[in-house]
């Protein structure tokens, strides 16, 4: 080839190289929507919701980043629900907007379009909208503000002081066999996210009594994920976009997908185009309890469904969906990022708690717990225990020190009169953990009143409950919390329900075992093995930061505690716990700061959080250190490396918004230090140029970002130690 060919050639692949540079830039970033108008998980612009009258016969909701758009002639059907960020539809046709079943009657609300083809919809087609004479009749519309749902008070520290905001339409039905009665379906679209509530309420100003037997809220046509020619609903994969979650959640799995009861993806038989020769393509969402409603609605009394939330997503990267369902929790659930400082103590007499608090009121805990195993008894409402404990609590108030309690409620048998009876075999048993006592009880009643009379008198603070798990079903047809099997589930989760959200309304932290964030609790277990706390020391370390780097990417720092068995647990010999804890300081140091490096309160259980002087020097720093960079240490956790056990793992805290931008935990679990340059991805740490990064408390150093917005950094990791980093 000739010289003046070979620049010839340069010249026409030059341009080419430069475009595949800047797609292998591009895709060397996070996932994400390469969207104009920014990144939300980042940019820290303002997002409002709004609700557009776009005609007479059409209204949209959207902020910017999702829209969600209505025709109301001659009776309502959503027809549109749009990414706004990649340009994408969720929806592939038109479907009732719910579904109840009324005294054994089925009754579809809203508008119906008779469409042969199910796969896609064009807007012409709306001309095709019919109003059914079956159908719910849509009246009306009414635009507000969200509200909360209950009132909640913090009184601890917290990274979050108010819960999202947005706009609320609220759409009225009525039907013409069922005078008295209106429906009204809410929908909510929140600033700064993309994120849509909805439930729909019921009011009887009728002259009977209505059986509601169940109550679909929502129903979406969507896209399917692919194109399978054989196999189940089951076993094909359900659209990615989608995010769905409700306040009916329950299982004891620790795992929001897990405990989600009420979304059912379902196929669609009139969907005759899909690509599945059997008609299976999970392409229809549900939002129900499986097992019904099953109650009474008196004149004059209202009823709400499941509330759900529906979150967009725009990428398949699990980092970037994760921080996604951290900013929707943060805003639909303020309260759940108060993060106190607490210990969890065993104790046998009440020396020992005025002792413990004593210890925290000089280390800087905030908070005291009695664990299970302590003296304390909460269903013990004589007036001499609740002397006793209001004393208690009286002398940690003084001390600036909140105190909690347990309460065990499942994994227990009261009797055959009060336990939950199986719908099997018409006895007790059969239950989640084998047996558990019925809310709906006369015993699990007074429960509830016992419960809510010591909190009252005594001014307890905090309220660690083992249990309910509303997914116990009853049979007993005398209990007079439910009539019977049917009621027995929606009856036993919203007296549930009842206690979780008075306590937040007046303060009371409460962590639960269950994901109940929607109701009102503020902190579940990041997920454990019990018996692992028995383990030696040495593979706690790396399992707890296992289970901390798996469980973060669905919660935020202050949603999930952990466990450091001070004392023996589960059996636990010398090599596993702490005590005494002057002779094992190198461990419970760094326990500590595995946990409060990831912004988690784990629950230090034992009589004491000092034996010596330099045991409590030891843990003065930590806390100090803590306390210092509490904000970022609060913010979400980034994932680096998992801990393997050989060679160094880490995470790191991002807060675009704050000082500190980022805060990295680097571990070295092998014997040997570990020196190595490390890339450390800043995109979301808000910075696109430079990054000031400093090793602890020295002088930071400036590093220039590389086109995928990584840094690289020198660090030095001790033997079986750790070390921390600051972005600034």
């Amino acid at each position: 080839m000739s010289v003046f060919a070979k620049i010839a050639l340069g010249r026409t692949l030059f341009p080419a190289i430069l475009l595949l540079t800047a797609c292998l830039a591009l895709f060397s970033q996070p996932a994400m929507a390469q969207n104009l108008e920014g990144d939300w998980l980042v940019d820290g612009k303002s997002r409002p919701a709004k609700v557009l009258e776009v005609s007479l016969k059409e209204i949209q909701l959207s902020n910017g980043l999702i829209r969600r758009s209505f025709y109301l002639d001659p009776n309502l059907v959503c027809f549109d629900f749009s990414n706004l960020g990649t340009g994408e539809q969720l929806l592939r046709t038109v479907m009732p907007e719910a579904r109840i079943t009324l005294d054994g009657v089925e009754y579809e609300v809203g508008g119906a379009i008779d469409l042969k083809e199910r796969g896609f919809f064009k807007k012409e087609w709306l001309s095709q909208v019919s109003s059914p004479a079956a159908n719910f009749q849509y009246q009306s519309y009414e635009v507000s503000e969200i509200t909360p749902l209950f009132p909640s008070k913090n009184q601890f520290w917290t990274s979050e002081e108010k819960g999202g905001k947005g706009k609320k339409v609220s759409f009225s039905y009525t039907h013409p066999n069922l005078p008295g009665l209106s429906l009204i379906v809410h929908y909510e679209i929140y600033d700064d996210l993309p994120l849509v509530g909805k439930h729909l309420t019921l009011e009887n100003n009728g002259s009977k009594s209505i059986h509601i037997d169940q109550v679909v809220h929502e129903i979406l046509g969507t896209i399917e994920e692919e194109s399978a020619v054989v196999g189940s609903t089951e076993q094909m994969k359900k659209p990615h976009q989608l995010y769905v979650e409700s306040d009916f959640a329950f299982n004891n799995s620790m795992n929001a997908e897990l405990s989600n009861q009420a979304s059912h993806w379902k196929p669609d038989s009139s969907y005759t185009s899909q690509v599945n020769y059997n008609y299976q393509t999970p392409s229809t969402l549900e939002i129900y309890p499986e097992k019904g409603i099953g109650i009474d609605l008196a004149p004059n009394e209202s009823f709400r469904s499941i509330r759900s939330y529906e979150l967009v997503l725009d990428s398949y990267d699990r980092e970037r969906n994760g921080l996604a369902r951290r900013k929707m929790y943060r805003a639909l659930t303020p309260w759940a990022m108060q993060n106190p400082i607490f210990m969890h103590l065993v104790s046998k007499n009440d020396e020992q708690v005025r002792t413990a608090f004593d210890q925290c009121v000089a280390t800087g805990y905030e908070a005291l717990i009695l664990s299970f195993g302590s003296h304390i008894n909460m269903e013990d409402d004589s007036p001499e225990n609740i002397a006793r404990w209001k004393s208690l609590a009286d002398y940690a108030h003084s001390k600036g020190i909140k105190i909690g309690g347990y309460s065990l409620f499942s994994s227990r048998s009261i009797g055959p009169e009060t336990d939950v009876i199986s719908p099997l075999t018409g006895k007790p048993g059969g239950a989640f953990f084998g047996n558990a006592p019925c809310l709906g009880s006369e015993w699990g009643q007074d429960y509830l009143r016992k419960l809510q009379f010591f909190f009252s008198e005594t001014g307890f603070d905090i309220f660690e409950n083992d249990g309910p798990y509303p997914g116990d079903v009853c049979a007993s047809t005398s209990h007079p919390g439910h009539k019977g099997l049917a009621d027995s589930q929606w009856a036993q989760i919203n007296m549930q329900k009842g206690l979780y959200q008075w306590m937040n309304g007046e303060g009371i932290y409460i962590n639960a075992p269950d994901w109940y964030f929607l109701d009102g609790t503020h902190k579940i277990a990041m997920g454990y093995r019990e018996v692992n706390f028995a383990l030696a020391r040495d593979r706690q370390k790396v399992l707890n930061r296992q289970n901390i780097y798996d469980a973060t990417w669905e919660k935020t720092p202050s949603m999930g505690w952990g466990f450091v068995p001070l004392t023996a647990y589960h059996g636990g010999g010398p090599d596993a716990v702490l005590e005494p804890l002057n002779e094992h300081l190198d461990d419970y140091k760094q326990l500590m700061m595995q946990y409060y490096g990831a912004g988690i309160q784990a629950c230090y259980r034992g009589p004491r959080l000092y034996d010596t002087e330099e045991t409590k020097e030891v843990v003065i720093e930590v806390i100090d250190w803590y306390k210092k960079y509490r904000d970022i240490l609060n913010s979400d956790i980034i994932r680096l490396r998992r801990a393997d056990g050989r060679d160094w793992d880490g995470w790191m805290h991002v807060d675009p918004s704050g000082k500190e931008k980022g805060l990295i935990m680097l571990f070295n679990p092998t014997s040997e230090a570990i020196k190595k340059d490390i890339a450390i991805p800043l995109y979301y740490t808000g910075l696109t140029e430079q990054a000031s990064i400093r090793v602890q408390e020295e002088a930071a150093k400036t590093h220039q970002l590389s086109r995928n917005y990584e840094a690289t950094v020198s660090v030095e990791i001790p033997a079986n130690g750790y070390t921390w980093l600051v972005v600034e």
